[in-house]
């Protein structure tokens, strides 16, 4: 089996990614190629991943390269994973900083609104590049992504080619974590039976079952008690910052909805313009604060690189176990070694009824030999659905526009765009888009044609 790590130069996610791959039972005797247009990085995590090897006694068990060769990495290759993003943090930096001049404040900007437009129109033509790619050299392999925005980057693939690919995101288990403390549950994999629906970022979950009773009205309880955490603990997986924050927005939601938003309130304020105003402080009112680039540079980045230096030496000592990710059980589970039960995009094939067949959608599906099948979410109550479907259509708006580099269909976009809609005046929303559209030439030549 050979498993090709698109963006292999990672370090926030390589050494997770791989140390979960090597510790799946059944993976053993696989090829590891790790690919990156970063040389250094490469190195780095080439280094990284041998030291994982050597400290588990699995060198013997696993085959490791590494490439700057696209073509070579994905020749004959079985799975992807695809951890990449478009520009780097020069871009994400004009993402944030922009929108902030028109009163669009991002904790996160990678998944909707003005940054998750901009960072989609970038990655979206390499993405479907890549894709091409694979269908000349391992037309039959599986994408596993997860870089964002991960809903439209899916949709990308799946639209623009024949290669096969899902969509794996963390955001769901820091919920079910933080109701697993507020519940006084042990296992929220055993306990929890739950039934999630929505989009990447903004799923809700509709149905929730705790050892069997209904876990609803165990919550309003709990949060009628004051019991809610304020925040919760890490669990072990490539960004556990942002599994831990206030869960303020949420729980407000799902006092309002009768359904509760499944990821971190800094994904869930995204999808509305009331949370981060000047009047709650740009978020800071309820508990949600803005992830600068600054902050990146400064605090995350050096955090990555000196965990992967710590292991590449030796001075920090690697678990032999698998995280939280899912990346590598869903990888087994398309290898036919045992069937997994996840949170998946995927293209509705009927999952969600009441929107279009095969646009992106968040919901539990089985993963089993080759295949991914989404599990029915039963009836989506009014107020989801028409959300849902509002960025489901502004998700085939940007893969179009994308690909197409029409400006007016991105103008389209963002006027439909929940978050770009607290700009009140039109002729500044169109001057933001040129602005954004110029700042990222270097990434949008589609858009510049004579």
């Amino acid at each position: 089996m050979k498993i090709t790590v698109i963006g292999g130069g990672s370090y926030c996610w390589t050494p997770t990614l791989f140390r979960d791959i090597v510790c799946t039972e059944g993976l053993q005797g696989s090829e590891i190629v790790l690919e990156d247009i970063n040389r250094k990085h490469l190195d780095d995590l080439h280094q990284c991943c041998k030291a994982i090897l050597a400290q588990l006694g699995k060198t013997n068990q696993f085959k490791l390269r590494a490439t700057t060769d696209l073509s070579a990495a994905l020749r004959r290759a079985d799975f992807v994973i695809l951890t990449i993003t478009t520009g780097g943090y020069d871009a994400m930096e004009r993402d944030l900083k922009i929108p902030y001049k028109y009163g669009i404040w991002q904790p996160v900007g990678d998944t909707v609104g003005p940054g998750g437009i901009s960072r989609a129109l970038r990655n979206i033509p390499v993405v479907v590049g890549l894709a091409k790619a694979m269908e000349r050299c391992c037309p039959n392999a599986w994408v596993l992504n997860i870089t964002n925005p991960m809903s439209t980057l899916t949709r990308c693939i799946w639209r623009e080619t024949d290669i096969r690919c899902i969509g794996l995101c963390h955001e769901l288990y820091g919920t079910l974590a933080k109701l697993q403390e507020l519940l006084g549950c042990k296992n929220w994999r055993k306990e929890f039976d739950c039934v999630s629906v929505g989009v990447n970022h903004m799923p809700w979950i509709t149905r929730l079952r705790c050892n069997g009773r209904d876990a609803f009205p165990l919550l309003r309880k709990a949060l009628r008690e004051g019991k809610a955490p304020a925040a919760g603990k890490g669990l072990g997986t490539a960004l556990d910052r942002t599994l831990v924050g206030s869960n303020r927005v949420k729980f407000e939601l799902f006092k309002a909805y009768g359904a509760l938003p499944a990821a971190g309130d800094r994904h869930i304020v995204e999808f509305f313009p009331y949370f981060c105003t000047e009047k709650t402080r740009k978020g800071a009112a309820l508990g949600v604060e803005l992830t600068t680039i600054e902050e990146r540079r400064r605090k995350f980045t050096p955090d990555w690189k000196k965990n992967v230096a710590e292991i590449t030496r030796g001075k920090k000592k690697v678990k032999p176990e698998v995280s939280q990710e899912a990346t590598s059980r869903v990888l087994a589970a398309l290898a036919g070694l045992a069937e997994w039960k996840d949170i998946v995009n995927i293209p509705n094939a009927g999952q969600v009824p009441g929107i279009p067949k095969d646009v992106i959608v968040e919901t539990m599906g089985l993963i089993a030999r080759d295949h991914v099948y989404g599990l029915p979410v039963g009836d989506v109550p009014p107020a989801i659905l028409t959300q849902i479907e509002r960025h489901a259509t502004n998700q085939e708006m940007t893969v179009e526009a994308a690909l197409t580099g029409d400006r007016n269909l991105v103008l389209q976009i963002m006027l439909n765009d929940p978050l770009c809609g607290s700009i009140r005046d039109f002729r500044l929303m169109e001057k933001m888009m040129d602005e954004m559209l110029l700042a990222n030439r270097q990434w949008l030549p589609q858009f510049f044609k004579k």
